[in-house]
């Protein structure tokens, strides 16, 4: 216990030591966006001990599971170019993937079913994969910065900020993390079920996924309570789980 301590304190004060001195009120339970191109390390540096930034990716798709990322950046070693993910390509997402994991002080990543999102709906189906996310740290941070403008049910301080991935690079980090585990699965899940293009689609309802869910049909991976689905569902007569 001693040693974890000591290493929980350790990442406080690496990173809340670059705090600047202005005497500014720390961020409200929920921040506003401001029109900005980058995200920066201001929330960050507002907080006390260790910062988690947690997002998702996948919410949208009609078929996949959604995917959640906790991220606790190293405020002496963030990769530079991180930014919200769908403002890079996939090559830019996986390098700087490689980049997070390898200099973060912690990464974690959860999933929620695409039964659970039929069950739960997908907005709670994501902020369980977020609490399960944060579940998995390898060290409990002493805030979370979450992207949007409901939070995770969490025993820690939670900070909902509304276009988070254009404020925090703790928020943004986790997005792109998010969003690369998540297009892997969508790739496997594709060579299992070829003809709807998840490979590059990632599952959202484009022309060839349309397609191919009124020629070859629905999969279990596909999410019966989303419209697209159901109504193919309905017109081929199948049960609705």
């Amino acid at each position: 216990m001693a040693g974890s301590s000591r290493k929980h304190s350790a990442a406080g004060r690496a990173q809340t030591k670059r705090r600047r001195k202005t005497g500014a009120a720390k961020p409200k339970s929920q921040v506003r966006p401001k029109t900005k191109e980058l995200p920066d390390w201001s929330l960050e540096d507002a907080c006390d001990g260790p910062v988690a930034g947690l997002d998702e990716a996948g919410r949208g798709p009609l078929a996949g599971p959604v995917v959640a990322a906790a991220v606790i950046l190293d405020p002496d070693r963030i990769p530079p170019g991180i930014r919200d993910s769908k403002t890079l390509d996939a090559a830019q997402r996986e390098q700087l993937h490689r980049a997070i994991v390898a200099h973060a002080l912690a990464v974690s990543v959860a999933a929620a079913s695409v039964a659970e999102i039929d069950r739960l709906n997908v907005l709670r189906a994501s902020l369980l994969a977020m609490e399960r996310a944060v579940a998995r740290l390898p060290m409990q941070p002493a805030v979370c910065l979450v992207d949007g403008n409901q939070a995770p049910q969490l025993p820690i301080t939670c900070r909902c900020v509304v276009g988070g991935d254009h404020r925090s690079l703790s928020i943004a980090a986790a997005g792109i993390v998010a969003k690369v585990v998540r297009d892997r699965i969508m790739a496997r899940l594709d060579r299992r079920h070829p003809g709807y293009g998840w490979a590059t689609n990632a599952g959202y309802g484009v022309r060839e996924h349309m397609d191919a869910l009124r020629s070859v049909g629905v999969t279990p991976h596909h999410r019966s309570s989303f419209a697209p689905v159901r109504e193919i569902l309905l017109q081929l007569e199948l049960p609705i789980t």
